[in-house]
């Protein structure tokens, strides 16, 4: 490897991942500050929740990096999740690099980018388990790791001034049914060459001991569904491959059948499949194989298990399914773990299955039905044995997580520690680890479909009428600009007492209205802008009095 310049830097710049769980969008940069090179590891999304209504994707914003987009060398994705590789077919034409993936996560990814119609335009490099990548300065060594989906990779990234071990998600599982074991040899051998840093999985940090292995799962699961009667349904994440699996073996144990419903479950195993995983199972049921199969023969495998509303699990508590229908005397297992900020929808999600008379099995009353895929504390300090880097970067948390990951690493010995917030550039070497600049790092909303900035208009009126409410005034004058007709006023999202409530304060809304009009002066009765200025004013100012809000106040101008 060439011997680096005096004005050479490495430098560490998330942009997504960190200070939050998800949406991981990492860059490493090498070469002078003038000039570096640069590559991405990983392109993913967050979801929205109650705070973005309407808004069910968001992306992290690459306007800092797609002004260096010809010196971006490659797109390495660690694995397949929606985290990890969701916004690459949205933002990769904003820097048009080359994407490497492994057979699984290049299987998925390319249905993605099908569905965009971007299949044809990005080259997709399939770099086979434990392969190399080199891209100008980086020598990029993918080492075997454990996770909840197949094909899950740490990176050691080689560069002249150091290598980083960069570790994406993973955990210590000794016996993970599907795919290898985490490759405790070449994470030793690392360490042995020396490790100059080491970005790293905080998810849970708080979390002592062992995440668990996949195999009690499958025991658990086993020994659960064997005992059920009537319909049954069981919920995970359908890119958890392993989960898919062992409940597959669990439901052919017990005598039954599997169907999958919702489309993911579907992609998810044709992936599977496509990399030689789930082989020696029965053929999957279709939908009219499964309604006619005794009760006691079907298992519905389904997508929802975090409330979802277009899930195929929401669609059954709501009665809305096309195919699958249950009742009293069935039964939903909730293989899953509750991400932060979806326990309201989960939450309503039970209680509607709970209404049409079905049993719930959660981890909360059957705990081994569920292990995470994330290390636990043991596993990063095995992780930390092993590797032994100089620097401890955590990523892949919320700030408490990654301040707490910095203290564990202090208590392990590792000689510095760097947490930086999204748009922090850490310079990594040479020289002690620090934060040496601050670039734009936001967020970017998928709304019906269109990228649109995290605080575009839309989406702040959207919030605004949520809350307030929405007015909308009309009122038509004459050619002399005095009132021909109105003005109407109608009220959405407003409380009343009753319809004669509702219609006396329309008509005090009305009323301040057609004074705002009366008050207008010489020219600004001929400038609609000024009307609706006027009536939009008045008609906010007696809401707040009213009802103690300032709704969105809508005024259409009509002139004859």
């Amino acid at each position: 490897m060439a011997r680096p310049s005096k004005d050479d830097e490495l430098v560490f710049l998330p942009l997504g991942g960190s200070n939050e769980i998800g949406m991981n969008f990492n860059l490493y940069g090498f070469g002078p500050a003038h000039d570096r090179k640069w590559i991405v590891v990983d392109l993913g999304v967050t979801f929205g929740d109650q705070t973005t209504p309407g808004v069910e994707v968001i992306l992290p914003d690459p306007s800092y990096i797609e002004q260096y987009a010809d010196r971006i060398l490659g797109i390495v994705l660690t694995h397949a999740h929606e985290d990890h590789i969701g916004a690459v077919a949205w933002l990769w034409p904003r820097m048009k690099a080359p994407v490497y993936a492994t057979p699984f996560t290049a299987f998925i990814l390319r249905e993605k980018l099908r569905e965009a119609d971007l299949l044809d335009e990005v080259s997709i490099t399939e770099v086979p388990l434990g392969g190399s990548i080199e891209l100008g300065p980086f020598k990029l060594d993918l080492i075997t790791l454990t996770h909840s989906i197949p094909e899950p990779n740490g990176l050691a990234i080689r560069t002249p001034l150091g290598t980083i071990l960069h570790t994406g998600d993973w955990k210590i599982d000794p016996d993970p049914l599907l795919g290898g074991v985490t490759d405790e040899d070449a994470i030793r051998r690392l360490g042995d060459e020396g490790v100059l840093a080491m970005v790293c999985d905080s998810t849970n940090v708080f979390v002592d001991g062992h995440a668990g292995s996949e195999a009690d799962v499958r025991v658990a699961m086993t020994n659960l569904i064997s005992g059920l009667k009537g319909k049954v349904a069981v919920a995970c994440f359908a890119s958890n491959v392993a989960r898919m699996d062992s409940v597959i073996r669990a439901a052919e144990a017990a005598g039954r059948r599997v169907c999958l419903a919702g489309r993911s479950m579907h992609r998810m195993a044709a992936a599977a499949k496509s990399v030689g995983l789930m082989q020696d199972i029965q053929p999957f049921l279709d939908d009219t194989e499964a309604r006619h199969l005794p009760e006691n023969r079907v298992l519905y495998l389904c997508t929802g298990s975090q409330g979802e509303p277009r899930a195929a699990l929401a669609r059954i508590a709501e009665g809305t399914h096309p195919h699958v229908n249950l009742g009293a005397g069935d039964s939903v297992v909730f293989s899953s773990r509750v991400i932060p900020g979806n326990e309201i929808p989960i939450r309503n999600l039970q209680n509607k299955l709970t209404e049409r008379g079905v049993r719930l099995y959660t981890e909360r009353d059957h705990p081994g039905i569920h292990v995470s895929g994330h290390p636990c504390r043991d596993e990063l300090a095995e992780m930390y044995a092993w590797a032994r880097p100089t620097i401890s970067v955590p990523t892949h948390g919320e700030r408490r997580h990654l301040m707490e990951h910095a203290a564990f690493a202090r208590d392990l010995q590792v000689p510095q520690q760097v947490t930086p917030r999204n748009g922090d550039m850490v310079r990594l070497a040479p020289g002690r680890a620090e934060i040496i600049d601050e670039v734009p790092a936001g967020r970017l909303f998928v709304d019906a479909g269109v990228m649109t900035p995290e605080n575009g208009e839309a989406l702040r009126e959207r919030r605004h009428a949520a809350f307030n409410g929405v007015v909308a005034v009309s009122v038509v004058l004459d050619g002399r600009g005095k009132i021909a007709s109105g003005p109407q006023v109608r009220a959405l999202g407003l409380p009343t007492e009753d319809e004669e409530h509702l219609d006396e304060v329309l008509d005090e809304l009305a009323d301040e209205a057609e004074e705002a009009i009366k008050r207008l002066k010489g020219d600004q009765k001929e400038l609609d802008d000024s009307i609706e200025t006027a009536i939009s004013r008045a008609v906010k100012k007696a809401s707040q009095r009213i009802w103690g809000r300032r709704p969105v106040v809508e005024t259409t101008v009509l002139r004859i």
